[in-house]
């Protein structure tokens, strides 16, 4: 142990960040920043051995208490602390300070004095940095008077606080001081004595104890301990040997109590070890004599029963074997090991699957199945068309692949019943899987075992559900899938819904082929575009258009009026909506594809309907002021022959006209116009709106298709001045803006055929722009159906002729004027019957699609066909479009 020495004046500072150096205790550290290798190089490498340096401890900023603060001019080497009083430095945090200079050091006025034991010096490569290795021997205690810097380092001003040989023999008189030195020593000896069962290293530490004064004993136990950085400066700043020797000894103590809670929790875990491992045993014993006394059927456990599931189960010989080979592995387990449930539930779902079990499918009738069609949806005449065929088919070939069907259409037109009408009409169970929003691959395939929470996919889920191998699935809402990290759930349905590979689908999680042969698969979309082109190929894909308002009417009066009266308890004695109040909810508060918004505008009458019957049975029914009271019991007057059955004796005096009038039931409600605008509030459409909106020139109205089906859609355009420039506005698609370009070209080169400008003056943009707008801008719009539209808005808006309110149009042009066709014919011209507008121009070569549009909508209609810019022209403005009759357009 070190001899005390004398300590200079001033000492040079070395700052360890939240470590502390206690006198005894022996530290390595690396020195690695230039102010920490500069004091190690002038106070320690060349005055060798006789080299002394001062250790201060300092605090982080956000950890800073009381103590001066000193803007740092170096940083602080790290240090760590062994278990027996050294320490090895494992990094350098002198890299930290000096990302940030202005941050500032907090300095604790206490340190200790240290002497090198040990010095290497190396030098970094390829940076040549020169860096230190010090092993640092803690002296004895000062205080710090001034602090300066000497360079790139600081030096301090010192005292020393420790005792000197003299006051320490008097100290040692003290009975008090004697006291806390024995019950430091014991403590430490119990301390040594729990350790030697583990460690044979603790010979050296009772050496310790009978060589080492008592109070750098304190300091160097103390120092071997993992504290906090606030205890190590506790210690630190215990100068006086009373509170020293308590401190430490409480330190001691709190260590051998830890040591003891420890060794009891390990004791605790290895008995319930070994108690499980009898359990085991016992087990085993008692299974071995309930066998040997053929008592084993009366008490079987339940791996027996899963057993005995599985064998019901009738599984394929592969995949018993795999089964048989899992459940032999759950038997060696114990309920309590990590994977016991994770085998078990496994077990289970092969179990659970439906191998072999299908339902029963009676002999097909077409004409019940037709019926059936037309009672659960009116219209779709070529959708039920569409599944008769397919129901044709399976009756005569049972195990045909027939197609997957994929619904098309906007919301509210029926395409996730019509998937439950087929599974009625094949008398199989129905199961939904929804598609919708799923990003993960693992939704359709299952997660791997490995994973912690791994369960199967939705598919083999549903399987489970319906207990049959031949279901009817939907797979609803197929285009909102999505793809990220996780995978592409859309490529993990081409295997699905392919008849060549679904017989060995693989789910991740039961590892193990499955037939999905047998299963009908039916889908639904709102758009075809979202759906992936090879997806897409495996399906049949159905369209679903929207209603026409006849549909909608008879929809309405035949199922939806029946099950909103149902739904609120309601007769339809009590809440009467004739014919012509529902054409008027179509006409003047929906215009949808789907019959949704007509369903919950029906539901907003019943409800006020219910509210009004609620009132009238709160009111307690009375006999007017002429009828007498009834005097007699119901249970005086009985049959002579003694039955149960009661009567009441009403006196002959009372007026049936007035028993009558007190019983009868509520009042009929009939819905009118009155209450249509007091519930839904005033109509949202009205057959004036095209009119307004094409009331100055520059306004045409186009047809577009959205996913909720058909819509029609104004174009505005007008001019200011400006520099020629094409400003285009309502959240547009790239698709749609190269169109509104290739209509201003067209335009300004056949300006002076049009009369739009003089036959010198070809530039229509000379001083001014041409802003062209798409009302509606919080809804994106795209795709080839606005060419023609945008013509038409330009002419009207050069010639300032307003074009017809009656006429809406479709169709994309090229750049030479041709009309080319464009999809989803049907929707548009429903909606423009649906806004009152009777005479659309449609591309010629979509003669084609109007085969689709109901007769009637179509007698009602003016069908325009055009096959070049200028007829579209020549029909959208009241008596044509004056162009030179010499032209060559």
């Amino acid at each position: 142990m070190a001899e005390p020495v004398e300590l200079p004046s001033r000492l040079a500072i070395l700052p360890f960040r939240n470590q502390v150096l206690l006198p005894g205790a022996i530290i390595r550290i690396r020195c690695t920043s230039p102010s920490s290798v500069k004091l190690v190089e002038q106070e320690l490498w060349q005055k060798e051995e006789k080299g002394l340096i001062g250790v201060l401890p300092v605090r982080d900023t956000e950890a800073a208490g009381v103590g001066s603060m000193v803007a740092p001019g170096m940083g602080s080497d790290s240090a760590g602390r062994g278990v027996k009083g050294a320490a090895e430095v494992v990094g350098d945090s002198q890299k930290q300070d000096a990302k940030n200079p202005q941050e500032v050091i907090h300095w604790h006025n206490r340190g200790v004095a240290a002497r090198a034991l040990h010095l290497s010096r190396g030098v970094e490569k390829p940076s040549g940095r020169v860096t230190y290795i010090v092993v640092l021997e803690g002296l004895c205690r000062f205080n710090v008077q001034e602090l300066g810097a000497r360079g790139t380092y600081y030096v301090a001003r010192v005292n020393r606080l420790d005792l000197t040989k003299a006051e320490l023999e008097q100290a040692d008189q003290d009975p008090d001081l004697i006291l806390l030195s024995r019950q430091f020593k014991a403590t430490a000896m119990e301390l040594i004595a729990v350790l030697e069962q583990k460690q044979k290293t603790v010979g050296r530490t009772k050496a310790l104890l009978e060589t080492v004064p008592v109070h750098r004993l304190a300091d160097i136990f103390v120092a071997s301990f993992e504290i906090s950085f606030e205890e190590q400066l506790s210690m630190l700043d215990s100068v006086d040997l009373k509170v020293r020797l308590s401190k430490a000894t409480e330190l001691v103590d709190r260590h051998l109590q830890s040591i003891r809670v420890a060794e009891k929790i390990t004791q605790k875990v290895e008995g319930q070890l070994s108690k499980s491992q009898k359990e085991f045993l016992l087990r085993q014993q008692m299974r071995a004599i309930k066998e040997e006394l053929g008592d084993n059927d009366d008490d079987e456990d339940d791996v027996a029963a899963l057993e005995r599931k599985m064998q019901s189960a009738g599984m394929p010989p592969n995949i018993w074997k795999h089964a048989q080979r899992e459940l032999r592995r759950l038997k060696k387990m114990q309920p309590q090991q990590p994977g016991y449930s994770s085998s078990r539930g496994y077990l289970e779902l092969l179990a659970d699957l439906p191998w072999q079990k299908v339902s029963e499918e009676p002999e097909l009738d077409l004409k019940a199945a037709q019926e059936s069609l037309d009672q659960d949806h009116y219209g779709l005449v070529k959708v039920k068309q569409r599944i008769i065929e397919y129901l044709a088919v399976r009756k005569l070939k049972p195990d045909a692949r027939g197609p997957v069907l994929c619904f098309v259409g906007p919301p509210g037109v029926g395409k996730t019943s019509l998937a439950s009408s087929i599974a009625k009409a094949l008398n199989r169970k129905f199961v939904r899987i929804s598609l919708g929003g799923v990003k993960d691959e693992a939704d359709i395939r299952g997660h791997r075992r490995t994973y912690v929470g791994s369960m199967p996919g939705r598919l083999i889920d549903g399987l489970k559900r319906v207990a049959v191998s031949n279901p009817v699935m939907l797979l609803d809402e197929i285009d909102k899938t999505g793809s990220d990290v996780r995978g592409d759930p859309a490529s993990a349905l081409l295997e699905v819904l392919d008849p060549e590979q679904n017989k060995t689908f693989n789910d991740h999680y039961l590892n193990v082929p499955f037939d999905l042969s047998k299963v009908i698969f039916v889908a639904t979309a709102n758009r075809v575009q979202p759906i992936p082109p090879p997806l897409l190929d495996r399906m049949e894909v159905i369209e679903l258009p929207g209603y026409t308002p006849e549909e909608k009417l008879k929809i309405a009066m035949k199922h939806l009026i029946p099950r909103v009266l149902e739904q609120h308890g309601l007769s339809s004695e009590f809440l009467q909506i004739p014919e012509g109040m529902v054409k008027l909810i179509i006409q003047r508060y929906t215009r949808e594809a789907g019959v949704r918004n007509l369903e919950r505008n029906l539901a907003a009458l019943a409800r006020a309907a219910a509210v009004k019957l609620a009132e009238q049975k709160d009111c307690v029914v009375q006999l007017s002021k002429d009828v007498h009271p009834m005097t007699t019991s119901l249970l005086d007057t009985r049959l002579a022959d003694g039955s149960d059955i009661e009567m009441e004796v009403i006196p002959m005096s009372i007026n049936r006209q007035d028993i009558s009038n007190a019983f009868a039931s509520p009042l009929t409600l009939a819905v009118d116009e009155a209450m249509l605008e007091k519930v839904l509030g005033p109509p949202r459409f009205d057959d004036r709106e095209t009119a307004d909106r094409v009331a100055t020139p520059g306004v045409s109205v186009g047809l577009v298709w959205t996913s909720f089906g058909g819509e029609v859609q104004f174009v505005e355009a007008t001019t200011m001045l400006g520099k020629g420039d094409l400003h285009l506005t309502g959240q547009l698609g790239d698709v749609i803006k190269e169109s509104a370009q290739i209509a201003l070209t067209w335009v300004r080169a056949r300006a002076a055929d049009l009369k739009l400008s003089a036959a010198g003056e070809i530039n229509l943009l000379e001083n001014r722009d041409i802003h062209i707008h798409f009302p509606a801008g919080a809804v994106p719009k795209d795709g080839p159906s606005a060419g023609v539209t945008l013509v038409t808005s330009l002419v009207s808006l050069f010639s300032q002729k307003k074009v017809r309110a009656d006429t809406a149009m479709t169709g994309e042009m090229t750049l030479r004027g041709l009309v080319l066709p464009v999809g989803g014919i049907k929707d548009k011209v429903l909606a423009a019957h649906r806004y009152g507008i009777r005479r659309v121009i449609l591309p010629e070569r979509n003669l084609k699609d109007l085969a689709e549009v109901p007769s009637a909508i179509l007698a009602g209609m003016e069908i325009l066909l055009v096959k070049r810019i200028e007829d579209v022209l020549e029909q959208a403005f009241e008596g044509g479009c004056p162009w030179k009759p010499q032209s060559k357009l």
